[in-house]
């Protein structure tokens, strides 16, 4: 039993109809206060052949403060580098933004789908409106493992400096790497047998930093990161097949707030067919590279019939994230979801006043999950 709640809200955008834009779904939005107060989303917007580029769209609340939809503002960010650009298409996706205080900006992480497949790109803005883009992030080595050069997606930057292993501040990271050969298709194979290894360092989400020059309020070649760490692996039967992150990390009493997704394999009479599930750890605030709580079970599964059926069929994909100051209740969560990669819901989540003693750790070098 989870000590962390969640309560679906509703449905807050779905495609538009005779919108060309938006003919393949309506996904995966980043959510953020901007100077205004006003809560804004960064849906992932899909055209045919599935073309994606990055909106924007004001959220609507009804008398009682719920998400009730949104006013769409147009587009921010559509494919237009090369890095973005594929022969038969293109892609801006799953954006993640984070006012950044050190800088005084906001910071979009986005994937970049292009002829390398997907890559954490970087862009940057003072209003949320105009958008500059930084370039794609890279990587150095870390202990013989390449972090550049691989698929790599899911990320997403703290809003304050934080300490790296070396204790000099910086931009903080999370990604998920994907390395050959631990894609679900590939992993679930090992899971039909009951148990498998889980590759620790290929496997996991990780933390990594770009310096920072705290006088100057600028990162030191932005987008160039460091100090890895590995934060998390799978553990658990529901996360058995792959683990990614969601939206931002926001510090509350307990920590720094983490949301992230487990892919474990559904049950179907025709195929593999995967599910996407929410879970959610607990960081240490000053080093948040330890993990204190972690979720056993899943905050949120598919159960409705948008999450259930869509586009792709069982995901709730959490990516973006609002702490409910606006009415007073800092403990009150609000998370933005894709469902079945068609349409956004929202959830809420209650911060406990406690946190729960008992959760599951990774294992520190390697993990088995039994089922």
């Amino acid at each position: 039993m989870n000590d962390f709640k969640m309560k679906r809200i509703g449905i807050v955008m779905e495609p538009e109809k005779g919108n060309p834009l938006e003919a393949e779904g309506v996904l995966n939005p980043a959510a953020i206060r901007g100077p205004d107060g006003d809560l804004y989303l960064f849906p992932r917007i899909v055209a045919k052949g599935n073309y994606s580029r990055i909106g924007i769209a004001k959220v609507k609340f009804n008398n009682s403060g719920d998400p009730m939809g949104v006013e769409r503002l147009g587009v921010v960010l559509e494919p237009k580098m090369e890095y973005e650009l594929r022969p038969d298409g293109g892609g801006c996706e799953d954006p993640r933004i984070t006012f950044v205080e050190p800088l005084g900006c906001y910071v979009m992480t986005y994937t970049a789908y292009g002829p390398d497949g997907a890559r954490i790109a970087i862009a940057k803005s003072k209003d949320l409106f105009n958008w500059e883009r930084v370039g794609l992030a890279t990587f150095s080595p870390y202990e013989g493992i390449e972090f550049d050069g691989v698929y790599n997606k899911d990320a997403a930057v703290f809003p304050y400096a934080i300490p790296n292993p070396a204790r000099h501040k910086g931009i903080a990271l999370l990604h998920r790497p994907l390395f050959k050969g631990t894609l679900p298709k590939d992993t679930v194979k090992q899971v039909q047998h009951h148990s498998r290894h889980v590759d620790v360092h290929h496997e996991s989400i990780w933390i990594s930093y770009s310096s920072l020059d705290l006088d100057e309020k600028k990162i030191n070649h932005f987008g160039k990161f460091t100090s890895h760490h590995r934060l998390a692996s799978p553990v658990e039967p529901w996360e058995n097949l792959k683990i990614g992150g969601g939206p931002p990390p926001i510090l509350t009493k307990h920590g720094w707030l983490f949301i992230y997704h487990g892919v474990s394999e559904a049950t179907v009479h025709n195929g593999f067919q995967m599910c996407y599930s929410a879970g959610l750890m607990i960081l240490t605030e000053e080093h948040p590279q330890f993990i204190k709580y972690r979720s056993k079970e899943p905050i949120l599964s598919p159960e409705t019939e948008h999450e259930r059926i869509g586009v792709v069929d069982d995901v709730v994909f959490p990516t973006g994230i609002d702490r409910r100051d606006d009415l007073g209740t800092p403990e009150r969560i609000d998370v933005y979801y894709g469902m079945a990669d068609k349409c956004i819901g929202v959830a809420q989540l209650h911060i406990p006043d406690i946190l729960p003693s008992l959760s599951r750790k990774d294992a520190p070098q390697e993990q088995v999950i039994d089922e």
